[in-house]
């Protein structure tokens, strides 16, 4: 059945809904838009970087032919050497941002408990892999859906599926959702792929597979359905809908933009010269050789006897002699090593390697070493609590419809507990400086040893304890002598 109702339609598609178009014909619409988007290319691009898949892989070695034409050398070195700064950026800031566990706060001790069971070990990993996604792609994506046990679940899915259709230009609200996947299905003996698209809004969800070119309704699944279904006491579904599209988008900047829009060119620039180098050192023995006299039919004769028998017939008062190549090593060196800089500072990143790490840098050091990595987190943690906030409503209403409680009035608050390097003895030193002008807890929280406040405070508590009772018993009267009860 093809929809026509633009009732049913976003805001950006209604631009759409005065041409004519049905529902239909504007999602193939939107789907070939995004297929040729300059943002998908980055997302594919994004995600096969960080897999090691860098274009100098692709590369073939190109000489001059007969003609002046280009053509490709296979007798010459073509080393491909990947060096793949993308993950290493990836990772430290999903490592510094995301590695320890989320912290949440309410004032509502059974609201916490609720939340505490919600965002779990399992809910962090999740967040773990939504951020080394939003830097690989700009964004990443959850579904927030009901398993088979009526628990409400979070699902990852790969960006580049999602097609966002948003109420405002800020990209904050969204108002519809095509997605566009491939599935593997077996007809007969023979597997295939099948495309299948799927259109959420906030009515209704329309499921289609893609059919020579052409959208036509998901036999396997009915269409106009809700976002989930309820099962009465007699067994009969009903389906529902959020009043918001059950997706959840987490960027990595207010832009959208992936980490490898602003390296690529350098890394690829790294790997090219540190590959023609490697070429250059291979192919450097295979010095350039100026004949005189030679006492043969061809240039491949010549290089064969070379080969085999480290000889050469010449006539007459022939000779070889051979003509060095010389590398400007310095140059080289200064180029690649800048190249490095470029990649951690536009990546804002820390390199590791840099010289500075070798001098127990203080506290105020690492600071400065540590500064493009913490400000490139500090946008990454603003966007991801603003997402965690919209995750929260689903939550809330969550426990509404299942009798929990309404706490939709209750202040929540995440807290991204990152992981700080530290100067052990600076911190420690701070900390004994510190007694006596602020609370133990603070004290205690701050002491680089220390992973569990609250359990430390009690091991300090028990230790004074022992220690008053070792100078003083338990029976002993320390009140005066012949004190009255």
């Amino acid at each position: 059945m093809e929809i026509t109702d633009t009732k049913l339609v976003s805001a950006k598609v209604g631009y759409y809904s005065n041409t004519g178009m049905s529902l239909i014909d504007i999602i193939q619409e939107e789907i070939k838009e995004w297929n040729n988007s300059e943002l998908k290319k980055l997302m594919l691009t994004g995600q096969k970087y960080y897999l090691g898949d860098a274009d100098i892989l692709q590369r073939k070695r190109m000489a001059i032919g007969e003609g002046g034409q280009l053509q490709e050398v296979e007798n010459l070195a073509n080393n491909k050497l990947v060096h793949n700064f993308v993950r290493k950026l990836v990772d430290q800031k999903i490592g510094y941002l995301l590695s320890k566990p989320l912290s949440i706060q309410t004032e509502n001790k059974t609201y916490q408990e609720i939340l505490t069971g919600i965002f779990d070990k399992s809910f962090m990993k999740l967040l773990k892999n939504l951020g080394k996604d939003a830097i690989n792609k700009g964004k990443a994506w959850i579904q927030v859906y009901y398993n088979e046990e009526g628990e409400l679940r979070f699902k990852r899915l790969p960006s580049e599926e999602i097609i966002p259709l948003w109420k405002d230009t800020e990209h904050t609200k969204l108002d519809a959702l095509i997605r566009v996947y491939e599935v593997e299905v077996y007809e007969g003996r023979k597997k295939k792929t099948i495309k299948k698209v799927e259109y959420w809004d906030t009515k209704q969800v329309l499921r289609y597979v893609e059919n020579n070119g052409s959208l036509i309704p998901d036999v396997e699944t009915p269409e106009g359905t809700g976002h989930f279904m309820i099962i009465d006491e007699e067994g009969n579904q009903q389906p529902y809908t959020w009043n918001k599209v059950p997706f959840i988008y987490f960027k990595y900047n207010d832009e959208e933009q992936p980490l490898i829009k602003f390296v690529k060119s350098l890394v690829d620039d790294y790997d090219r010269n540190k590959s023609d180098n490697s070429n250059n050192l291979e192919d450097l023995p295979n010095s350039i050789y100026v004949l005189k006299n030679y006492d043969g039919t061809n240039l491949g004769e010549f290089r064969k006897n070379m080969s085999l028998y480290r000889a050469v017939k010449v006539t007459d008062e022939g000779g070889v002699e051979t003509l060095n190549l010389e590398m400007n090593v310095e140059a080289y060196k200064t180029h690649i090593e800048q190249d490095r800089k470029d990649i951690y500072e536009f990546g804002r990143g820390v390199d590791t390697q840099s010289e500075r790490f070798g001098q127990a840098p203080s506290g105020i050091a690492l600071k400065f070493l540590y500064n493009d990595l913490d400000m490139d987190c500090n946008i990454i943690e603003t966007e991801f609590q603003a997402s965690l906030e919209y995750l929260l409503w689903f939550v809330d209403q969550h426990l509404i419809n299942t009798g929990q409680g309404d706490y939709t009035e209750e202040s929540v608050e995440f807290i991204f507990n990152r992981d700080i390097l530290i100067n052990e003895t600076d911190s420690i030193t701070n900390c004994k400086n510190s007694m006596g002008i602020i609370s133990d807890e603070t004290i205690v929280a701050n002491h680089p040893y220390v992973t569990d406040v609250r359990e430390e405070l009690d091991r300090i508590k028990q230790h004074r304890e022992e220690a008053t009772n070792a100078i003083y018993p338990p029976n002993f009267n320390t009140g005066g002598v012949g004190n009255e009860e």
